[in-house]
């Protein structure tokens, strides 16, 4: 049974529960639900620990994050095989794209915080400068679809600022965490600095309203961010939320017909469509409506499904399914679930599905679903395009695919999106802001960003008397 990791060793606690491989649904590891007792001990040496890990300089905790990324790098293939065994992803992804990451996280909040200036600012005779000081404990609350590469993006920052954490990653998927913990142990990385707790929503709750957690970031449903947000809101603690999405994508006629269509194909159904960022809603030019529809069904045949990471979420993705059809929709390919005549068969699988034919208000397009699905309409105008892809609760992410380099320019600057691709998706510089708009969360992490949320400033002011003559 995996154990927490709490002051840097292992605590065997609470009632077991069972993690099942998605891929076939059997079940891989039992893993111990944090009560009350593991969550206060968790957080209480998290705040032990705090004092001292604020007070070393920032170069030395930019070191221990350089070493814990060499630590990834030694466990690179046991990181490997926890993350696909939990999540069903493929060994190219995980290796190339969600291990890498993690490294590449530590690494770049080290160069970030360590080169960040002060400021100063002089006025007749007054000196004013500001200092950064760390919020204390942050309770770190990590998907299912991303565990230790957004795990990583969270911790890293958090602790290169100064505070410690509690982690607490999706009951789906506690393997990768597992690993790291030791990984920060045989680092010597200082104990309660990184603690980790596992469980389902109610150890969550506990530990975002235990009175000694000072901040929350979290990375999932915009209704669990919303829960959070009310179990907070008496201490007023500060939140980052980085939430649901029902993300455009809009193909101009102009555009590289087959970079377009392999670029919706890539976000689309990467990771089984379960990434925050993927696109639901593809907004076609006229006049190239026809020929894009007929070449991404065809692609979307041609794609390996993953599986859904639960049995309850593939029951999610089908019902939408069932309701498309239900809304009138034209199911151009998929819309089904797979069989593959082997022990996959009992795994968490749904075809890779492309619709067109429903209304912009129906719920299938106005919903998040979270799978390997998107539905496409057409457009006449640039402007029709825009107010298309605006018209959603989320803000997250989209992408315009063009040829036109004004059009893209004046379209971007036009999206209501935290994010927007040209001619490209899913390509990330870790020093730019991360985050979205109204149902899509609050704040933004990366680079500068991260620091200033797991940090906030005290002004000093000196009044310097002029000498006598």
């Amino acid at each position: 049974m995996l154990t927490h990791f709490i002051g840097g060793e292992p605590v065997a606690a609470g009632t077991a529960f069972p993690v099942h491989d998605p891929m076939t649904g059997a079940v891989i590891r039992q893993v111990g639900e944090a009560d009350p007792e593991v969550v206060d001990r968790a957080v209480r040496a998290a705040r032990e620990a705090a004092r001292d890990w604020a007070a070393l300089p920032v170069a030395e905790r930019a070191g221990w994050l350089r070493r814990l990324a060499e630590g990834i790098e030694e466990r690179f293939d046991d990181l490997v095989a926890a993350e696909i065994a939990d999540t069903g992803k493929p060994l190219d992804q995980t290796r190339t794209i969600d291990i890498p990451r993690g490294i590449a996280n530590f690494r770049a909040f080290a160069e970030i915080a360590a080169h960040r200036p002060d400021e100063a600012f002089h006025l007749s005779g007054v000196l004013s400068y500001t200092v950064r000081r760390p919020l204390g404990v942050v309770a770190v609350i990590v998907p299912w679809n991303l565990p230790f590469l957004l795990m990583t993006w969270k911790l890293a920052p958090a602790l290169v600022a100064g505070n410690t954490v509690v982690v607490k990653p999706s009951e789906h998927t506690p393997g990768s965490a597992a690993v790291f913990a030791e990984i920060c142990a045989a680092a010597g990385l200082p104990p309660g600095v990184v603690n980790i707790i596992y469980g389902h929503g109610s150890a969550g709750q506990l530990l975002v309203e235990h009175p000694w957690v000072d901040a929350v970031t979290f990375t999932g449903s915009t209704r669990t961010g919303s829960a959070i947000m009310k179990a907070v809101a008496d201490r007023v603690k500060p939140v980052s939320f980085e939430l649901g999405g029902k993300n455009a994508a809009l193909v101009f006629e102009d555009c590289d017909l087959d970079r377009a269509v392999e670029g919706c194909v890539r976000s689309v159904f990467t990771n089984g469509g379960q990434v925050c960022l993927c696109t639901e809603r593809l907004y076609v030019q006229r006049p190239i409506f026809e020929e894009f529809c007929t070449r991404l069904a065809a692609r979307a045949q041609e794609v390996v499904p993953q599986p859904m990471i639960s049995a309850e979420h593939r029951e999610k993705v089908l019902s939408y399914y069932a309701l498309a059809r239900s809304e009138g929709a034209k199911v151009l390919a998929g819309g089904g679930t797979p069989s593959f005549g082997d022990k996959r068969d009992a795994g968490y699988f749904v075809d890779p599905t492309v619709v067109t034919g429903l209304s912009e208000w129906s719920r299938f397009n106005r919903e998040e679903i979270f799978g390997p699905v998107c539905h496409v309409a057409h457009f006449d105008t640039e402007s029709e395009a825009i107010d298309l892809a605006n018209n959603s609760e989320y803000g997250l992410a989209a992408a315009i695919w063009t040829g036109g380099l004004d059009r893209a320019h004046r379209v971007a600057q036009r999206l209501e999106a935290g994010l927007v691709w040209v001619n490209t998706w899913y390509l990330r510089d870790l020093r730019t802001p991360f985050g979205g708009l109204r149902l899509s969360g609050i704040g933004r992490e990366g680079g500068t960003q991260s620091l200033d949320f797991y940090s906030e400033p005290t002004t000093i002011t000196i009044k310097m008397e002029q000498p006598d003559a």
